[in-house]
């Protein structure tokens, strides 16, 4: 089972393209925002249509960040497939817990680790270790974070200024941070040896 199924199911839910104009409004406002919704958080990359769900889905923040997810999660329920199978059930806790966190930039942010240097000061470095909450997300047989290119991935090393990227963007960004480091470990040498 895949992304496939998930747009079968939500294209049921809309009803058939071929129906008439009355039967295609079966759903509407919050019902079909939320459908909407699924549809394009399960999906990195996100055409101006989902523009008006995603809008929606993000403006639901409460005082309590607990308090966020549970009404983000209660929003996307609204979706009549979104409870049909266990499958469904965990795309939409993934989306819930993982949406809007789980980007590269949003990775980069939040994964920021400090350690003690044998200076005896503290360096910042990005943790490669991706939460479990983004592997779900991103790894769901529901979304397609891979095939579309938008899947984050860790190029380099923590230690060594290593940050989070778009697997589109892979190549170029590690063929940046290998030039980096060898200018760096170039200037290391020479500080230390003089050549």
């Amino acid at each position: 089972m895949n992304r496939s199924f998930i747009v079968a199911s939500l294209s049921l839910a809309f009803g058939s393209i071929s129906t008439s104009a009355v039967a295609q409004d079966v759903l509407t406002g919050d019902t079909r925002l939320a459908c909407e919704a699924i549809l394009c958080l399960s999906s990195g990359t996100r055409p101006t249509e989902c523009l008006p769900s995603l809008n929606r889905y993000f403006s639901i923040n409460l005082r309590k960040f607990s308090d966020t997810i549970r009404e983000r999660a209660n929003f996307l329920r609204l979706c009549p497939v979104s409870n049909q199978t266990p499958e469904m059930q965990s795309l939409v806790a993934a989306i819930v817990d993982g949406a809007g966190h789980c980007d590269p930039g949003s990775l980069n942010r939040t994964l920021v680790m400090w350690r003690l240097n044998r200076h005896g000061s503290y360096e910042t470095y990005i943790s490669d270790q991706m939460p479990e909450y983004c592997s779900a997300y991103v790894g769901h047989a529901y979304t397609d974070f891979k095939s579309s290119g938008t899947l984050p991935r860790y190029v380099g090393l923590p230690e060594r200024g290593g940050s989070w990227v778009q697997e589109s963007e892979y190549a170029q960004a590690l063929a940046a941070y290998t030039e980096r480091v060898r200018r760096e470990d170039e200037r290391r040498r020479y500080r230390y040896y003089g050549n």
